[in-house]
């Protein structure tokens, strides 16, 4: 096969890419600086190249769907201020107290209560640190399990709808995001109980790594008591937001946009009945949420102007040819893929990741007639392996940030704690590539 200049130019961009970013460049800047230069070299044209990165800056997130990524921010750091993932919590703690690791599994289970309520794994791990890394250390658990609790639990957050990173697959591969949504409810459900089982079998099991004293083996038994009334009290505003906004957009109620609206508006009301929310705290959660979904924002136009002179190069074209054409094979194609985003994970955050790897497969899955929908959980879920792996597992770092300097819990434990519940989401992915109806039932 004979490369053109310009197929050279793109892969050699790519090459580029990758170097640039591990020596620490930020990943928006390294995606539009190499596609515009690129576009230049390729074109010859410093003005089509000038034009070209206006173009993807105007037409990259002047879609309508773009408005659903601000509404679920807000929605998502008005819930983690209204503490609801602490009542989560407590409610799961009640359940589950004479449970063997009965903590782990509540706040496995609370997270994915949260996570249907936000979509950021981030907010879940600062939440639940806070919340139930206390209660765990209390109650006489380890500290690498209660942080590798919180750390694999949380990226809960970004499986289960709504999940902001369904939402930038579907735009990266203009699918619908409310049938992403859907396929991601029972991969959640299945890692949340694959979780659940690990934690009560390791606890039975090896209970030294679970307890930092097995011949006690503490329960929550102490915990106070709560009335069916109170119980229902701390539920009521969860079930309230979760069927606004799920409920609306699987009963074909709103559009993701419209249930991101509503969902936002029904958290700010929470949070002003729960008087959680004063006028420096609401200035703060509208300037995080600019800050975030500006981020956001960069990287998507970013990605459409790297997206744009891949392209250009027929590097996609060049890459699509050689899989489709020389019997490489769909199962190939899935095998590598994985394993470079896996090794992506290592120093990547997971936006990133996913920018750099679906502009460069997408024009092979489409000529395999993959299915997209499916293709994108199971994106999702190698993607987020990512978050756990060490060096720059960011849920990892978030955990830490928000323990603190002075706590004596090292990066290490929280890796440590933190390894198991990454092997056992690397079995969730392997049954969603074996069994694809895990992601699709719920579209039939």
């Amino acid at each position: 096969m004979i490369m053109t200049e310009a197929n050279v130019i793109g892969l050699v961009s790519i090459a580029l890419m990758l170097v640039l970013i591990y020596a620490g460049m930020q990943i928006a800047f390294a995606l539009s600086v190499l596609s515009f230069v690129g576009v230049w070299l390729i074109r010859g044209d410093f003005g089509i190249a000038a034009n070209l990165l206006a173009l993807a800056v105007n037409d990259a997130i002047s879609d309508y769907v773009f408005g659903v990524v601000p509404l679920f921010v807000l929605m998502g750091l008005l819930v983690a201020i209204a503490e609801i993932g602490r009542d989560t919590f407590e409610v799961a703690n009640q359940m589950l107290r004479h449970v063997r690791g009965g903590l782990g599994v509540a706040t496995v289970a609370a997270n994915a209560v949260f996570a249907a309520i936000t979509g950021i794994s981030i907010a879940s791990a600062a939440v639940f640190t806070k919340v139930a890394v206390p209660e765990m250390l209390r109650h006489g658990y380890t500290p690498r399990f209660s942080v590798g609790v919180v750390a694999g639990s949380s990226v809960l957050g970004m499986l289960i709808p709504p999940s902001l990173l369904l939402i930038i697959y579907g735009i990266l591969t203009e699918q619908s995001i409310g049938d992403l949504f859907i396929a991601g409810i029972i991969p959640g459900i299945v890692l949340s109980i694959a979780y659940s089982i690990g934690i009560v079998a390791v606890a039975t099991l090896r209970p030294e790594f679970v307890y930092a004293d097995p011949s006690k083996q503490h329960s929550a038994s102490d915990l106070r008591m709560m009335g069916p009334v109170e119980i229902a009290a701390k539920m009521m505003p969860i079930a309230v937001l979760v069927a606004l906004v799920l409920g609306g957009i699987y009963g074909g109620l709103f559009t993701p946009v419209e249930a991101g609206a509503i969902g936002a508006a029904g958290a700010l009301v929470i949070s002003v009945a729960k008087r959680r929310l004063d006028w420096n705290r609401l200035w703060t959660v509208l300037v995080e949420t600019a800050h975030i979904t500006a981020a956001i924002c960069f990287l998507i136009i970013s990605a459409s102007l790297y997206s744009r002179m891949l392209a250009i190069s027929g590097v996609t074209e060049l890459l699509r040819t050689m899989i489709v054409d020389t019997g490489f094979g769909f199962g190939g194609l899935l095998t590598v893929f994985i394993i470079v985003v896996l090794i992506l994970g290592t120093l990547l955050d997971s936006s990133s990741i996913m920018l750099i790897t679906i502009p460069l497969v997408l024009p092979a899955l489409i000529g395999f007639q993959t299915d997209l929908i499916w293709f994108g959980i199971v994106t999702l879920l190698a993607v987020e392996i990512g978050l756990l792996t060490p060096p720059f597992g960011i849920a990892v770092f978030v955990i830490k940030a928000t323990l603190g300097s002075e706590n004596p819990i090292t990066l290490e434990d929280i890796f440590a704690g933190a390894l198991p519940f990454a092997f056992v989401m690397l079995l969730v992915l392997l049954a969603v590539i074996a069994v694809p109806q895990l992601a699709t039932v719920l579209l039939k």
